[in-house]
């Protein structure tokens, strides 16, 4: 195992500078074919997200080439949004061309994700000996330990965050290239800006001058979204219940401040489509009743496309889930992440990319600490949207390293 580093960039030195700028021209080299597994779900804006952030990613870096897309999961929004934005794709809909796309790739590139989601599929890409890299997943330990093999073979493995790469070091898995490299999101260009001007309108919000806030239980209610797919958890269903207030207390807190200290508005937004209900019982009904006015909400799930425009639109957003949070620095908006102990290592990514400052351990964390951050926050949108771009642009060097890693 070795660590790719900034020598892996051929010498680049400035944050941000793209690969092909340096390395020589990305149009001159020939094209290969990729095979990208990606698009996990639908029910995420999120999971949605990963997919044409790693298509915006090839695109810049690796011109030449031809993407075929092998989904897990795609409704005819979705697809519609992809092809909108990239008309070269190709979706490998059916198990025959999925079989045909893998005979004639040239690389087997499993997208950035919770873990090995497309596990069965680089299986199938290690069998008929073609080269492959994981790009931008977080690993657990026991993905470390069952799947050793797999992950040996590949070419490169880079999680989105760093705890992931020091637990894949201490597995001692050794021969694939390995390093951080962010969760493709951060390359998301994707917009809606018509629907987002129908919704600021019709919530009348103004741009710039108002923040998002995205709820999330403590853990997935996949029970709900998937019935008879995915059975009740009683645990689960317990943590949820006991923590669901106690975590957006915090986050209301965090409201009412922005309303009062900042004199701005808040609309309440969902990342899954479970959240949709939640909005009202969890943030709304309980704030003050001299705020609610200043605070609107969803009463309806959205498109990836959509919501970027409306974050980007935003002055901030606080976000229990991390896409949401992801997606606003990928437009250069600040974003703050309250991380719960029940979610994956992926949060440590803000540390990763110089967020520190904007991420907030839930248990560890009172109300007024993440509404003083806020505030902060919007009182110098300037410097933080300053801050955001550096991360982005940190983002944005670690996954044109990962990318170089195809050859």
């Amino acid at each position: 195992m070795h660590l790719v580093n900034r020598r892996t960039l051929c010498g680049w030195a400035a944050v941000g500078v793209g690969l092909s700028s340096v390395c020589g021209h990305a149009a001159d080299r020939p094209g290969k074919n990729l095979l990208l597994r990606s698009s996990w779900q639908m029910e995420n804006i999120g999971d949605i997200a990963h997919t044409p952030g790693m298509l915006a990613l090839l695109e810049k870096h690796r011109p030449n080439d031809r993407v075929t897309l092998w989904p897990g999961g795609l409704s005819a929004d979705v697809e519609n949004l992809l092809i909108g934005r990239f008309p070269k794709l190709v979706v490998a809909r059916t198990k025959a061309d999925q079989e045909a796309a893998l005979r004639a790739c040239d690389f087997f590139l499993h997208g950035s994700g919770p873990g090995l989601v497309g596990r069965r599929e680089a299986e199938l890409a290690r069998a008929a000996g073609k080269p492959y890299g994981f790009g931008g997943i977080t690993l657990s330990d026991d993905e470390l330990a069952n799947h050793r093999d797999l992950l040996a073979g590949a070419r490169f493995i880079f999680t989105r965050d760093t705890d992931s790469l020091r637990a894949l070091q201490r597995a001692g898995i050794g021969g694939p290239a390995t390093g951080f490299g962010p969760d493709a999101t951060f390359a998301l260009d994707l917009h809606d800006d018509s629907a987002a001007d129908v919704l600021l309108a019709e919530k009348n919000l103004e741009q710039g001058e108002f923040l998002c806030a995205v709820p999330r239980l403590r853990w997935t209610p996949y029970w709900e979204i998937r019935p008879g797919k995915v059975q009740p958890n009683a645990e689960r269903i317990a943590t949820n219940e006991a923590f669901a207030e106690q975590d957006h207390a915090k986050m209301r807190e965090a409201i009412v401040a922005w309303v009062t200290e900042r004199k701005r508005k808040v609309l309440l937004v969902p990342e899954m489509t479970y959240q949709v209900p939640l909005l009202k019982p969890l943030l709304f009904d309980p704030l003050p009743a001299t705020i609610k006015p200043s605070v609107a909400l969803m009463d309806r799930y959205w498109l990836t496309a959509e919501a970027a425009s409306v974050y980007a639109k935003a002055a901030a957003v606080v976000s229990f889930e991390m896409h949401s949070a992801i997606i606003a620095v990928a437009n250069g908006i600040p974003a703050v992440h309250l991380r719960q102990p029940t979610d994956t290592r992926k949060g440590q990514m803000w540390r990763d990319i110089g967020l520190d400052q904007w991420l907030f351990e839930i248990d560890g964390a009172t109300g007024r600490q993440i509404a003083d951050r806020l505030v902060a926050i919007g009182s110098d949108l300037p410097a933080a949207r300053e801050t955001a771009a550096r991360a982005r642009a940190l983002a944005h060097e670690r996954m044109a390293a990962m990318v170089a890693e195809i050859g």
